[in-house]
């Protein structure tokens, strides 16, 4: 799925991916230009085209690294965590917990979308490819652990999870994310449970 594999990054198309990665979360997509990325990577523009392509391309490239961290990083607790279903997707919450102690402008993923309108968008298609591949996740946690209904059951879980990250971006409830893992342990709670 991502566009540059980190290990082929050359050391200054690294140094753009990561300066822009850092200037699309905070100021967002529109507000950055090539110019300012460049200056800031020191680098020129030309290097940096000659790198990416177009700015574009260095938004998927953007994202599609963030995707990939985030999987691995959910991927990883999903390993090491016990296999029953309540601990998986407690495992879930609780990257998602640590994921936005550092993500004060909310979802990379949900910013992008606000910010680009055309659905065709490769970055678009990313983005819908990584909420699907979580609620796939889920569903596979819950299969797995025999929890009935678990494709209705993961929507709702994929709706608690993104709940939370937009109220906590919004700054309305601080308390988000562990009122989404309190509600999501609930619901797999009640489907374990039931006969």
């Amino acid at each position: 799925m991502p566009t540059k594999d980190e290990v082929t990054l050359t050391p200054g198309a690294r140094r753009i991916l990561d300066v822009a990665a850092t200037l699309f979360y905070e100021r967002g997509i529109h507000a950055v230009g090539v110019d300012t990325i460049a200056a800031e990577s020191g680098v020129t523009k030309r290097t940096l085209y000659d790198r990416f392509g177009s700015k574009d391309a260095l938004v998927l490239a953007y994202l599609a690294e963030r995707d990939r961290r985030w999987r691995d990083r959910l991927d990883a607790a999903l390993d090491a965590a016990p296999s029953d279903p309540l601990s998986r997707v407690d495992a879930v919450f609780e990257v998602l917990a640590q994921w936005t102690a550092d993500s004060g402008r909310g979802c990379s993923f949900v910013n992008a979308t606000a910010e680009i309108p055309d659905p065709d968008h490769p970055a678009r298609r990313l983005v819908r490819e990584e909420k699907r591949w979580l609620r796939e996740r889920f569903e596979w946690i819950l299969a797995d652990g025999s929890v009935p209904d678990a494709s209705a059951r993961a929507a709702t879980l994929l709706l608690l999870h993104e709940g939370a990250f937009v109220v906590l971006s919004a700054g309305q409830d601080p308390d988000a994310v562990p009122a989404a893992r309190r509600a999501a342990r609930a619901l797999v709670q009640e489907a374990v449970e039931s006969p």
